[in-house]
């Protein structure tokens, strides 16, 4: 029998963790013990309110002290908590909510009124009520019972639900955390990638509850100043970011306040490697790229402390297999580009009430990650796309990624996106939207730059025809380049 949140409180009291800090906010700081004594007095303020074993709690929170409580004290329960972004329109959390049939949602109060219809605890009555309340004893739960939920972000479609169990998380700690990063309780994180997503869940919760290190949280307060400010009080050794956000907080300010940081990890878009060479420069640390998904909870192909070869995703993650294979099926050779398959302890069982979606992802017990790869003799992984990310020139499929690669190279170049459009006649072209690193000072002659470097390093049906310069880039808020909208020109 397991509940993680018995498992967390007693590795911190045997490994003697209880008065080490575990997170750190604006306000103060929380030590390991103190997380699990308020989680287990949340969760009869929990029960209180009507959650019970298996039901599900919808945690809508920015990251923070309240969103670790919210989640450990529905563990302590054995129900299931579903991880939202707080952010969502009031239609985007209807849809979870009506999706998963939420029994309560732990919310701020102002965002409180988004959720008409169901029941409703804010944060702050939670933690006020928490201070005073007893402890609640973790249920024992089975091996596979359900610990949470996270939606696919919907960018090709409607979100799913993807269940994980309580044993999950201390695969993602000891494989990701201890094996591929080698983090002990001497580190501090700070994940630019929230908490409700599957990098930033395993990044600011698994990691520093499970090694006995500790988090910064910085809630809405993300702005590259904040995060430089946080990373110098603090002494982070460990940044986790979107490549697009590491362009952001490198592009100004003293490098010196990076002094502590031993490793950057990247995951959530392409690294180009020029920005990934800039980014380490900058730092003074190797940059990590690592590729994971929502289905399978954490990264499964990742660089890390022991092998880092730029311009490659890594390798598989111990305890994953992975696979590339062609369109029928079959498995190819190295250095043959393919799609990329993942089989490995904590892929999902299936999607929440979607089996015909489970089954067109799901093959043996193998997932279909959709994304394209080409496996080195090394046994490194380079990530050239997404399936559904290709692009057709002409009549010739042409891959974004490659493009924006050698256009990301170029020294004024903080972002780009490429894309095909049709003129008037309905030609299709390629065209590039570049962000210049330095807006009020971008040189007219950059386009043509660009344009010149793409046909000195690319084939000619790959230079891009028109180079537009812009203020941003359509993103996702977990930072994804939105290419649906890309394509249309128009953000």
């Amino acid at each position: 029998m397991v509940n993680i949140a018995a498992d967390l409180a007693e590795r911190a009291a045997r490994s003697g963790w209880l008065d080490r800090p575990a997170v750190h906010t604006a306000e103060r700081t929380w030590t390991h013990g103190q997380v699990h004594e308020l989680a287990a007095r949340a969760s009869t303020v929990l029960a209180d309110h009507g959650v019970r074993p298996g039901a599900h709690v919808v945690v809508a929170l920015p990251d923070g002290i309240g969103w670790i409580t919210a989640f450990l004290g529905t563990a302590v329960l054995g129900a299931t908590a579903v991880l939202v972004n707080p952010d969502l329109t009031a239609d985007g959390h209807r849809f979870i909510v009506d999706d998963c049939k939420a029994a309560l949602v732990v919310t701020t109060a102002e965002r409180a009124g988004g959720f008409d219809g169901t029941a409703v605890l804010d944060i702050e009555s939670l933690m006020t009520a928490a201070e005073h309340a007893p402890a609640t004893e973790p249920r024992p739960l089975a091996p596979d019972a359900r610990l949470y939920m996270q939606y696919t972000s919907g960018t090709t479609g409607v979100p799913k639900g993807v269940p994980h169990r309580h044993q999950d998380v201390a695969v993602y700690a000891s494989a990701v955390g201890e094996e591929v990063f080698h983090i002990g309780p001497d580190d501090v994180g700070l994940s630019l990638s929230k908490l409700f997503y599957a990098y930033g869940f395993g990044n600011a919760f698994a990691f520093p509850l499970y090694t006995g290190s500790s988090v910064v949280l910085l809630g809405d307060r993300q702005t590259p100043g904040a995060v430089r400010e946080a990373i110098a009080r603090h002494g982070v050794t460990l940044l986790y970011a979107v490549p697009s956000a590491y362009a952001h907080l490198i592009s100004s300010g003293d490098p010196s306040v990076f002094a502590t940081v031993r490793a950057a990890v990247s995951a959530g878009e392409n690294l180009r490697p020029g920005l990934g060479r800039r980014i380490s420069e900058i730092l003074s640390a190797p940059v990590l790229d690592q590729l994971g998904s929502t289905e399978v909870g954490h990264a499964f192909c990742s660089n890390g402390v022991d092998f880092c070869l730029p311009g490659t995703i890594g390798r598989a993650v111990p305890g994953y297999r992975l696979e590339v294979r062609d369109k029928a099926g079959n498995p190819v050779a190295d250095e043959v580009e393919g799609d990329l398959w993942v089989s490995g302890p904590t892929v999902m069982a299936a999607y929440l009430n979607r089996p015909q979606d489970t089954a067109r992802t799901l093959v043996d017990g193998w997932l279909a990650t959709h994304d394209r790869v080409v496996r080195g003799k090394d046994g490194s992984y380079r990530h050239t796309g997404r399936a559904d990310d290709m692009e057709m020139v002409g009549g010739v499929t042409v891959s974004p990624l490659e493009v924006e690669a050698v256009l990301g190279d170029h020294s004024a170049v903080k972002e780009v996106g490429v894309t095909v459009l049709a003129d008037a006649q309905g030609i299709t072209q390629l065209h590039a939207f570049v962000v210049p690193g330095d807006p009020a000072g971008r040189p007219d002659s950059l386009p043509a730059e660009l344009v010149a470097l793409a046909r000195s390093r690319l084939a000619p049906h790959k230079v891009p025809r028109v180079v537009h310069l812009v203020d941003t880039l359509p993103r996702t808020p977990n930072g994804k380049l939105r290419r649906h909208i890309l394509r249309s020109g128009k953000w």
